[in-house]
């Protein structure tokens, strides 16, 4: 059986480390880099690192925290935010990251998905995707941009099927209405997704405690599980999350310290 992942996920605002709830109140939790290396060390299968103001402002990739971050952490890392070419693919892949995701440059642009997967392979090109709950669309949910600012039509069960076709090869489907909540994970729409697409699904925006984990990996179908606050918090480490949800029988990649 493939081992569950478990995913840590840093936004970054202006060089630092942020979180918010709802994409609200954001507070300066620490330096990405630090931070990266400390979850490394903690057990993080991956990291991912999203500039949540590079789209807003109009800025390119983070090229020099992909760097510094990559000569200090061994495990995969995926990195989105101002990443709108596929010379912007390009540079962020030869600084060191091994994944790229797209959250609005996808929707404002679906064809970098494709020719993305086709220059540098789908197993780089991720689906970001911010859903909030509407009961106006077909599936119960519409995807939003620009850090949750902005509705768009989409669908989100439709539009990560879309994906998928253009070449996604991992979508992280974060809930707008359980973001920084630690309340839980959106089951019925992780599901949902991960019953109509053939690539990894990655639960995101509510992970509270080790339960909420088990419940999307196990209920959601989920293939991995990102988390923030929880481990920001210090409230919980990775090595602990892992322990708590090898004693249920998920199947994960086991801590043995570094």
């Amino acid at each position: 059986m493939l081992k569950k992942r478990i995913i840590v996920c840093l936004d970054v605002k202006d060089g630092r480390t942020t979180k918010g709830v709802k994409f609200r109140n954001n507070a300066d939790v620490g330096d990405p880099v630090e931070m990266a290396a400390e979850y490394y060390r903690q057990g993080a299968d991956e990291l991912v690192f999203y500039d949540i103001m590079a789209s807003h402002q109009r800025r390119g990739p983070m090229l020099d925290l992909i760097s510094r971050t990559a000569a200090k952490v061994f495990i995969p890392f995926c990195v989105g935010g101002g990443i709108k070419t596929l010379d912007d693919i390009r540079a962020a892949i030869a600084a060191g990251a091994e994944k790229i995701s797209l959250n609005s440059q996808a929707v404002g642009n679906p064809d970098l998905i494709a020719k993305g997967a086709a220059v540098f392979g789908r197993q780089c090109m991720v689906l970001g995707m911010d859903a909030a709950r509407d009961p106006a669309c077909p599936s119960g949910y519409r995807v939003y941009i620009h850090g949750g600012r902005t509705a768009t039509p989409l669908d989100a069960v439709q539009w990560a099927i879309q994906a998928v076709r253009l070449g996604a090869g991992e979508i992280v489907l974060n809930s707008i209405d359980g973001d920084g909540t630690r309340s839980g994970y959106e089951i019925p729409l992780i599901r949902r997704i991960a019953e109509q697409v053939s690539v990894p699904v990655v639960a995101s925006g509510g992970g509270g405690k080790p339960e909420h984990l088990a419940e999307a990996l196990t209920a959601g179908s989920a293939d991995a599980a990102l988390i923030a606050s929880m481990v920001h918090s210090g409230d919980y480490t990775v090595g602990g999350i892992k322990e708590a949800l090898a004693k249920t029988g998920i199947p994960v990649r086991p801590y043995s310290g570094i």
